[in-house]
């Protein structure tokens, strides 16, 4: 009887999405709003690249919602994990001297690289949260290569993490108050197109979603290990 009850339910769900999907105007011009990005996102916000400018400016409000949900899901972990039972310390094997130097190398390059992912968002494809979670990265292969190296530093981490969302809203609310219109305004001067000073608030914003989003996740990262 189920099993004739589930098969019935399944062709009325089936018949309710051929009909919706009979009821879609396909061929039908809808884009009106991709068309505008396209041509006047680069007159609008003096970003190169498109995407950056619809994130941080068109739907700026949108991307606080993203940094705000990352930001609750790590209160969220940490105030799981302090409910939970602390395992023993235990000892762990010391790195090798290879291993160990390979990641004091290579963990400054990683910074680097996720900054420049950041800092040159508005430019080329990338932005505050790969460049931040690149950075975030630099942070696990320290952990997973340097067992007997020392963690974070928790307060640096809090700083960083709080004045990332504090630039971020600032920022978006002296747009709100200059321009009048909505949330992140460009209301910098956009500067000569693509160069690195350009694009107004933009490279602000990313640099302050980056620092925000490197932290958290490194923080995620230090908690998860700490519990390993």
């Amino acid at each position: 009887m189920r099993k004739i009850i589930g098969i019935i339910l399944l062709i009325i769900i089936a018949w309710g999405i051929i009909i919706s999907l009979q009821k879609v105007p396909f061929g039908t011009s809808r884009i009106k709003v991709a068309d505008y990005y396209i041509n006047k996102g680069i007159e609008d916000t003096g970003a190169a690249n498109i995407v950056t400018s619809v994130v941080v400016n068109y739907r700026g409000l949108d991307t606080l919602g993203e940094v705000t949900v990352l930001f609750l899901a790590a209160i969220g972990l940490g105030a799981v994990l302090a409910t939970t039972i602390r395992k023993e310390d235990r000892d762990t094997e010391k790195a090798s001297l290879i291993l160990s130097t390979g990641c004091k190398f290579l963990f400054p390059f990683i910074l680097l690289f996720g900054a420049y992912i950041f800092i040159h968002g508005h430019l080329t494809p990338g932005g505050g949260f790969q460049g931040g979670a690149i950075i975030a990265s630099a942070f696990l292969l320290m952990y997973l290569g340097c067992h007997n190296e020392k963690r974070i530093n928790e307060t640096g981490i809090i700083i960083s993490e709080s004045l990332g969302g504090l630039v971020f809203v600032i920022i978006g609310l002296i747009g709100l108050a200059v321009g009048t219109h909505y949330f992140l305004n460009n209301f910098m001067p956009k500067g000569e197109f693509n160069t690195l000073l350009s694009a107004g608030i933009i490279p602000i914003i990313y640099i302050a979603i980056g620092f925000k989003v490197g932290s958290e996740l490194s923080r995620i990262i230090d908690q998860l290990m700490e519990e390993s």
